[in-house]
């Protein structure tokens, strides 16, 4: 099993450390440091976190909810393995919702809703020059949020709040792949500029073409793993 380094250690106020607890473990499976299959042990867990066991297990239930995390007799909680059948999936609902989204956002999109995409699209070109799984991971989730709520897609965003932990470990790994035909902050920006032109058109196909790309890599990769 990978072991994540002491830079998972929590240092910060009891008050947050079930949630900092769950970052910290998110992004380190996220970004690979622990790879499918791999157990979860709760008393290594409390050493590299520096948590208690029960903020371990409630930790491990959340990530669970979240797919990362599945149990299995005998050997308990392992981090889940990502294979393209579950991946094609999330790609096929990512572009139903996302492209509707995106479109219908374009559609009502005023200036205060163009102000805050800007706003996200900018902390997103930050978290993806700072390559930390725990930025980028955050500055995602808040530009798709700022489309979806602009858009009245609430009911759909709650869907795509459930499927996040597994986009984003899905994100982290096409990411780190050098074909890519444009990269991740260009299709965001292209969403984004389409939506700021209140083209609803333009806004859904660039949906489109990122998942597109995003998929094929991602099929690439797992089923050749």
């Amino acid at each position: 099993m990978n072991q994540p380094a002491d830079d998972l250690r929590i240092h910060e106020a009891p008050a947050t450390l079930r949630a900092l607890a769950v970052d910290r473990l998110r992004g380190a499976i996220i970004a690979g440091r622990f790879q499918g299959g791999d157990r979860l042990v709760e008393r290594a867990l409390c050493d590299q976190l520096g948590v208690s066991r029960s903020v371990v297990r409630e930790v491990i239930r959340t990530l669970e909810a979240e797919g990362l995390v599945e149990t299995l007799p005998r050997a308990g909680p392992v981090v889940a393995r990502l294979d393209w059948h579950q991946a094609a999936q999330i790609y096929a609902i990512r572009r139903l919702l996302e492209a509707e989204a995106a479109a219908d956002c374009a559609l009502l999109a005023n200036a205060a809703v163009k102000d805050r995409l800007r706003a996200a699209l900018a902390a997103l070109d930050k978290a993806f020059a700072e390559a930390t799984p725990q930025a980028l991971y955050a500055a995602t989730t808040a530009f798709y949020e700022v489309i979806f709520q602009a858009a009245g897609h609430e009911i759909a965003w709650e869907i795509v709040q459930r499927l996040n932990g597994r986009i984003s470990r899905l994100r982290a790994m096409t990411l780190a792949t050098t074909n890519r035909r444009t990269s991740g902050p260009a299709h965001m920006a292209r969403i984004a500029a389409a939506i700021c032109a209140n083209d609803p058109v333009a806004a859904a196909k660039a949906v489109r073409d990122h998942l597109k790309e995003a998929a094929e890599i991602a099929r690439q990769l797992l089923q050749t793993a």
